[in-house]
């Protein structure tokens, strides 16, 4: 298992974000050389913890639990073969394109050390958005996305450290539980009625997202029926 690319965007303007401003760093294009990843910070202040990547929009990317978007240059593949096109590690916006490790079957909490130093935890999945469809230029492109459930992994930095295209990916630590990326993506799309499932996972979940499952169980319990009915 190892790193690809490590990939950076810079604030571009376009006209399909709703983004303050018309910018966006989503197409991100390869480094060259070592990056630094750190932690960067709360959401809505923060942004992206891969020095040297631009995030445009903070009040649905960046901060701490969504420091790093890691995707699987097997799922890259994957839709090349459905786009009848090609696609370069970056074009989906992720940070790190990723060779030989399963992204979306990776458990929240799930911890990756890659490169000599940097320490990573599996936080939660990719939603899928208006400017990524734009980006890529796909008609329908959000539900097709949803669709496939195959959304690559945010991560958190436990430890800051550089890394570099080729660098060793390690699984050092897998929680013993059934939520992984694509278990959590499916609950807060297309499955609702797995959120209270998501639970399991803990501390690893972003708290904001534990207390939209919390809510969705008070209203329907853990079996995703209205309570009374």
């Amino acid at each position: 298992m190892h790193l690809i690319s490590v990939n950076l965007g810079r604030a571009t303007a376009v006209e399909y974000t709703d983004s303050e401003g018309g910018m966006t760093g989503h197409r991100k294009l390869p480094a060259s050389g070592p990056v630094r990843v750190f932690a960067p910070g709360p959401k809505g202040v923060a942004a992206s913890g891969v020095e040297g990547d631009d995030v445009c929009d903070l009040r649905h990317h960046g901060g701490d639990h969504q420091a790093v978007y890691a995707y699987a240059r097997e799922d890259l593949e994957w839709w090349e073969g459905e786009l009848e096109r090609e696609l370069p590690g970056g074009l989906f916006g992720e940070n790190f394109t990723t060779s030989g490790l399963d992204v979306n079957g990776a458990k929240l909490g799930e911890r990756w050390r890659v490169g000599p130093d940097l320490v990573l935890e599996v936080a939660s999945a990719r939603i899928p958005c208006q400017t990524f469809q734009g980006s890529l230029g796909e008609r329908a492109w959000v539900k097709r996305f949803t669709r496939a459930a195959r959304p690559g992994a945010y991560l958190r930095v436990i430890e800051e450290g550089r890394v570099s295209p080729g660098d060793t990916i390690e699984v050092l630590h897998r929680p013993d539980h059934e939520v992984t990326v694509e278990f959590w993506f499916r609950a807060f799309t297309t499955e609702r009625e797995l959120l209270a499932r998501t639970l399991a996972a803990g501390d690893a979940l972003e708290p904001s997202v534990r207390d939209k499952a919390l809510a969705y169980v008070e209203k329907y319990g853990n079996d995703g029926l209205p309570h009374g009915g």
